[in-house]
């Protein structure tokens, strides 16, 4: 009798996978497969355990013990005396649609980097098609992919009750998401604290519907702390029922939450600020974990994927076996997803990454679902897309060519000048820059002379073609007639668009509809360079090489321009081409004053997502 297919995880054929798997533990039915090696990591106990095998019958581990000791039949032996077994690494939070890849794809970038398993912050995509989150992030698995993705929807979808996007969750949505499968197993990052704590909140009312429906159902809410420092602050956060953050910046921060019992995802680069003391200092590390939260896939190419945040801590000189606990059973631990990955250990699955150095982390072979994957960073698996449905890939609903006329700012008649409210990237102050800028047949101008250009945000859900417009500082192009645009708009992914003129942005715009999301720069009145996310507009269906050589030859068009730059809160803002901009449409704290797409809340787009308030761009 065939055992029931575990790529999706569910209460009836769980109990029907480890009724057999105690049997064939007991050696009264025959295994699949026996795995000897030199060592396995214990990571509970954090002990090696020397000349082990591990026996696998379908996806999951049956046993463990001492090579030979197995006392039931297997149908094939593999050997690797040399070297040394720990378990798969997974994400406790990350945004696969950050690596800009499908989930295919991104399963063939970080399997043979160690990652069998993922957590998935699902409010991007779901930003974009709510009604279909859940089904986009299965439908690999469910047509065989090795890489596991527990899905935690997202509780930004919207992000604020200023904004509207392609998908809204409150509590039935939520109680829904984590009755349909085991797999769905929290509320992700709680970002949009004003409606927590502030009963006046617009958003009080679903936010706490969500993260009621999640302690319902026994999911954890994940939390992003992101500003808050103040103890009244931590500990209303904690007190909330909010149980991690992963926006930690510095040493203090890290020691405030763990002593407050928040689990603390720490992200690589805020390391140097924080992993020195902390190795001096934290006695018991079982209340942190790694995590990437966003990486591209140039940039996995390029470091790694959790391999890199892992052997990145042991050269800070966190014990190897401390650091592999931090991307294994604590995340593991904290998701309650433990029983299924973490640890190489009966009932789990069969997800194991050889090491043939455990100090540098060298990875010689990892096995997924009890199968070779990848022999170094070879991916063994295929390299052949899914069929994507028209829902993930026919998500750019403007609805109409934008013209010029569409990103002018009108002046009041008769004026010269205007006073105009300025923002720049990561513009966390209480209040907006006032500028007066000048008055041009009738519409208000940038000034390039003082790093002031035009912002663009355009709803791409309605189909009403919605633009709101105002001027930032320090961050759009010098030269003239010329735009960058994008789809990735981080979180509500409405397009986002800058440029030296009206036209620029209108030809960019309208090249970004056409090609389904994206990249496009359009350079002196042309487009000289694309990058199609025709999934989504977040993702593309291709390796992660084509994705490099793509972007490779696009950062090399943009390098050709020249950019304005003012440094501003966050210190991911570099000079060059823009990319960090696709995190300057965030709306959570420490935002304050943000431009969002047109709203019924917000119709002109400019508000202060703190407070509610509205304010003209131009008076």
């Amino acid at each position: 009798m065939p055992l029931p297919d575990d790529l999706i995880l569910n209460a009836k054929d769980e109990v029907t996978i480890r009724q057999h798997l105690v049997l064939v533990a007991l050696g009264k039915r025959p295994a699949d497969l026996a795995i000897e090696v030199g060592r396995v990591l214990a990571v509970h106990s954090r002990q090696w355990l020397d000349d082990q095998e591990v026996i696998v019958s379908g996806r999951r581990i049956a046993y463990l013990g001492p090579r030979g000791s197995y006392k039931g039949e297997v149908a094939k032996r593999v050997s690797y005396p040399g070297l040394s077994a720990v378990p798969g690494f997974g994400e406790v939070h990350k945004h696969i649609e950050s690596t800009h890849l499908t989930p295919e794809f991104e399963a063939a970038l970080v399997i043979p980097r160690g990652n069998t398993w993922t957590c998935e912050a699902s409010h991007e995509f779901a930003n974009v098609n709510g009604p279909k989150n859940t089904e986009f992030w299965q439908k690999a698995r469910r047509e065989g992919s090795q890489l596991k993705v527990f899905i935690q929807p997202g509780s930004a979808v919207p992000p604020s009750a200023w904004e509207e996007s392609g998908g809204w969750y409150g509590y039935d949505e939520q109680k829904h998401f984590l009755a349909s499968d085991l797999g769905t197993v929290s509320l992700d990052e709680v970002m949009d604290w004003p409606s927590v704590w502030n009963p006046e909140n617009p958003g009080y009312k679903r936010m706490w519907g969500m993260m009621g429906a999640t302690m319902e159902m026994r999911g954890v809410v994940e939390g992003h702390g992101s500003g808050l420092i103040d103890p009244h602050d931590l500990s209303a956060f904690v007190a909330s029922g909010i149980s991690s953050d992963h926006e930690v910046w510095a040493y203090k921060e890290a020691w405030e939450r763990l002593g407050r019992g928040i689990f603390t995802e720490l992200r690589p680069f805020s390391y140097d600020v924080i992993m020195p003391e902390l190795i001096a200092n934290l006695p018991d590390w079982q209340n942190v974990a790694f995590t990437t939260d966003d990486r591209s896939a140039t940039e996995t190419l390029e470091k790694g994927a959790s391999d890199y945040n892992v052997r990145l801590a042991i050269e800070y000189g966190l014990a190897p076996e401390i650091a592999i606990q931090c991307a294994t059973i604590n995340p593991a631990r904290h998701m309650r997803i433990d029983q299924w990955v973490g640890s190489i250990a009966p009932g789990r699955y069969a997800d194991i990454v050889l090491l043939d150095d455990v100090k540098t982390l060298s990875i010689r072979h990892v096995y997924a679902d009890g199968q070779l994957m990848s022999d170094g960073k070879t991916w063994l698996g295929p390299d052949q897309p899914l069929d994507w449905p028209d829902w993930a890939r026919k998500t750019m609903n403007i609805g109409r060519k934008l013209h010029a006329a569409d990103f002018a700012i009108a002046a009041e008649p008769g004026r010269e000048t205007m006073q105009a409210a300025v923002l720049r990237p990561f513009h966390w102050n209480e209040e907006f820059w006032v500028r007066t800028l000048p008055v041009v047949d009738g519409e208000v101008q940038r000034d390039v002379g003082n790093l002031i250009t035009k912002w663009a945000l355009v709803d791409r859900y309605r189909g009403d073609g919605a633009v709101a417009k105002m001027f930032w500082a320090g961050c759009g192009p010098v030269d003239p007639d010329t735009a960058l645009c994008s789809s990735v708009a981080h979180d509500s992914h409405n397009v986002w668009c800058v440029g030296s003129s009206d036209a620029a942005m209108a030809k960019a715009v309208n090249r970004l509809q056409e090609i389904d999301g994206g990249w496009v720069l359009v350079h002196h009145g042309e487009v000289v360079a694309e990058m199609r996310f025709e999934i989504g507009g977040l993702m593309t269906a291709r390796p992660a090489e084509a994705y490099d050589r793509d972007m490779q030859a696009f950062y090399k068009a943009a390098a050709k321009v020249e950019w304005m730059y003012l440094s501003g809160g966050d210190n991911l803002w570099k000079p060059g081409f823009p990319e960090h901009l696709k995190f300057a449409t965030l709306t959570c704290s420490p935002w304050r004053w943000v431009l969002v797409a047109p709203s019924q809340a917000a119709p002109e787009g400019f508000v202060n997502v703190q407070t509610g308030a509205t304010h003209k761009v131009v008076w």
